[in-house]
């Protein structure tokens, strides 16, 4: 039997652009079928900004609309509350964020959700980082000690992006072991190929030929970094002009992986460079933290934008009809996406 994987990447505030595309997604679903995308997804998989959406779709009832509500501006701007303390340069010698208000809007509505909440043969990963211990930290529905875990606290720990916000403090059975974590986004922000990896050891008798995977980005950068420049940089000047957090979340080498060995037709990925293009003559910004009223209106713009050139082959792939190729990124110069045989 196919088993259908969906996979969200990290990015911040950008995450709206995904909530927006899926909740069209749904919305045709809903329309023409009567169905949510709960009806046709076997495993979630997310990291950072992706593991909020994941989690919130696997393991509570939020329908995609609630979900696309909390990237809404008053939200962000508690998540993306600054930290004020004294002698603090934030971003520097302190994280620019002072976290607390990200806990409570994930707690406020994610509610008592835990990972073991994931509906019956279906799953769920979330992606961090232990920094102590110096390992990935893959939380997943499929290892029995993490089912009792609180989802929002795992989203908390998959976003905590270094710089950004805290570190976050997670006891995991079967000891309790304290794990200092950050954000999943520094090993693999695009979490497509765990979720592989791991749908295919829990249904073993799956086989690869029988996955289908829609891949949803948040948009990458484009900015050139001043290569001779570089050269006298130390870690301050890779923080604060070579945007270091953003290169090491770079998803295009899983995207490659993926896209060859995932069957023709059977692998969508959304994605799309946030600059100025005939196609999208008003990007969004391409920083996580931007919480603009009109930062955000863009990036739902965006979404809409995925949704005409991905929607109905997404649907499609998700009930299993579609005939297509595979389709990667947005081409730069057609404003489609684009086709891999």
């Amino acid at each position: 039997m196919a088993k259908v994987i969906l996979s969200l990447d990290g990015g911040g505030i950008r995450g709206a652009a995904t909530t927006q595309f899926l909740t069209r997604v749904e919305e045709r679903l809903q329309a023409d079928h009567g169905k949510s995308i709960r009806d046709y997804v076997d495993f979630y998989a997310g990291t950072s900004t992706g593991s909020i959406i994941a989690l919130a779709l696997a393991t509570t009832r939020m329908s995609m609309a609630q979900i696309n509500d909390l990237y809404n501006y008053d939200n962000a701007q508690k998540i993306f509350s600054e930290n004020k303390g004294w002698f603090e340069i934030d971003g520097l010698n302190a994280p620019k964020f002072e976290g607390s208000g990200k806990t409570k809007v994930l707690k406020k509505n994610l509610g008592q959700a835990r990972i073991g909440d994931v509906a019956k043969d279906k799953h769920v990963l979330a992606i961090a980082y232990a920094i102590e211990k110096r390992t990935p930290v893959v939380f997943k529905s499929t290892k029995e000690t993490n089912l009792n875990l609180h989802s929002y606290q795992v989203a908390d720990a998959s976003s905590a992006a270094p710089t950004y916000f805290p570190t976050r403090e997670v006891g995991l059975p079967p000891g309790q072991d304290e794990y200092w974590l950050i954000d999943g986004g520094v090993i693999a922000n695009n979490p497509t190929m765990c979720a592989i990896a791991e749908a295919k050891r829990v249904w073993k008798d799956v086989s690869v030929s029988q996955m289908r995977v829609l891949s949803v980005g948040t948009g990458f950068m484009t900015r050139k970094i001043n290569g001779p420049k570089s050269r006298k940089w130390g870690g301050l000047q890779w923080m604060t002009e070579g945007k270091i957090m953003e290169v090491l979340s770079d998803e295009r080498i899983v995207d490659y992986q993926a896209i060859t060995i995932i069957d023709s037709g059977n692998y969508i990925r959304v994605n799309a460079e946030l600059r100025v293009r005939p196609w999208l003559p008003q990007p969004p910004d391409d920083a996580m933290d931007d919480v603009s009223r009109t930062n955000i209106k863009r990036l739902k713009a965006l979404g809409d934008f995925w949704f005409v050139q991905y929607g109905e082959s997404a649907v499609q792939l998700l009930l299993g009809t579609y005939q297509g190729p595979s389709l990667d990124r947005i081409d730069p110069d057609l404003g489609t996406p684009v086709e891999q045989s």
